[in-house]
């Protein structure tokens, strides 16, 4: 009797010694497992809630909205409802900007204005980067050299020494910028050579007509009208630029908001896929929002090519495109190009 009183001892003392150093609680009636799920819940909850509050601050995501000079994926969004309806579960509405000078579109992403510069040029977004501004290339636009143009009237404009002294009109800071510069390089001259003035594509194409500058830095369908009207082509992007256009963000936006970003890249890949399957829709589309005939559109579509990704050919576009900014005093900083990137 001793001896099993002793071991019925012995067993209690070690069994209660092996649930107390288990780590885990072990429910041992109905209520403590029901005081354990209550407990689970109102972590899930409380998640969900701090997800949720990710996006609080923000109501409304405003994008820019610039059509030329053939930006397809920018009209088929808009008149798609894409983003807005990318968004709607998420409680946010969509807003549009119709910014077109690169220079503005900077400034209103570090005023936090725009969330989304959706078709930014890569010289816009590396000066902004130069003079200390919080900007991260999100993923790739476009790329379309031969788009980018230089148009006169008189045909003897062959040569950047032709040019000096002239007045030449285009949007400051974009790639039509660096396509002027990158043309007076080749001949040792810079933008001080000519009579730059700051216009937008539309007004600069207007300038040219009505005889009030001498060249006209254009490109998308006001380059086809200029073709057309048998205006003379002084040059155009091939060979001398990349003529690189991405989406571009604020950092602190990309870390504050991860979601917003995630359904962003989701409603673009939405655009493109609208595209690709519905090629007769589309022309219809950016036919109808430029004034062109569709023939103008299906021939102008082939000089873009409109993939978001970003590629290392694109990021040595970048680095180039930056060191030329230096070297022809674009900028006064140096940048180096992997700094604004995520990838």
């Amino acid at each position: 009797m001793r001896k099993m009183t002793s071991m019925m001892l012995i067993m209690s003392i070690s069994a209660s010694a092996l649930l107390g150093c288990s780590g885990k609680a072990v429910p041992s009636t109905e209520n403590d497992v029901k005081k354990e799920d209550t407990v689970q819940e109102a972590q899930e909850s409380e998640s969900k809630e701090a997800e949720e509050a990710k996006v609080s601050d923000l109501d409304k995501l405003v994008f820019t909205y610039v059509t030329s000079p053939l930006n397809v994926p920018t009209i088929i969004e808009r008149e798609k409802g894409i983003f807005a309806d990318a968004f709607a579960d998420m409680g946010l509405s969509v807003g549009y900007a119709e910014i077109t000078s690169g220079a503005d579109q900077t400034q209103a992403l570090a005023s936090k204005d725009v969330q989304v510069l959706y078709a930014v040029g890569a010289t816009s977004v590396i000066l902004s980067a130069a003079n200390g501004g919080d900007i991260k290339v999100l993923n790739m636009y476009s790329r379309s050299p031969k788009a980018f143009c230089l148009y006169a009237k008189d045909d003897s404009f062959t040569s950047p020494e032709s040019l000096k002294g002239k007045t030449v009109a285009g949007p400051m800071g974009t790639n039509l910028h660096e396509l002027l510069a990158a043309y007076l390089a080749t001949a040792q001259m810079t933008i001080q050579d000519v009579n730059f003035v700051n216009m937008s594509i539309p007004d600069a194409g207007a300038a040219l007509e009505n005889g009030s500058v001498d060249v006209a830095m254009i490109a998308g369908a006001a380059a086809y009208q200029a073709e057309k009207a048998g205006r003379h082509l002084v040059t155009n992007g091939e060979g001398l630029i990349h003529a690189i256009i991405a989406v571009a963000v604020r950092d602190d936006f990309y870390q504050a908001h991860p979601e917003v970003i995630e359904r962003l890249k989701e409603a673009q890949e939405s655009i493109i896929a609208f595209m690709k399957e519905n090629p007769e829709e589309t022309i219809d589309l950016v036919a109808k929002s430029l004034d062109l005939d569709k023939e103008a559109v299906e021939e102008m579509e082939q000089y873009y090519d409109f993939s978001l990704e970003l590629t290392d050919a694109d990021k040595e576009g970048f680095q180039k495109t930056a060191d030329f900014m230096l070297e022809t005093d674009m900028m006064e900083t140096p940048v180096d190009v992997n700094t604004l990137f995520y990838e």
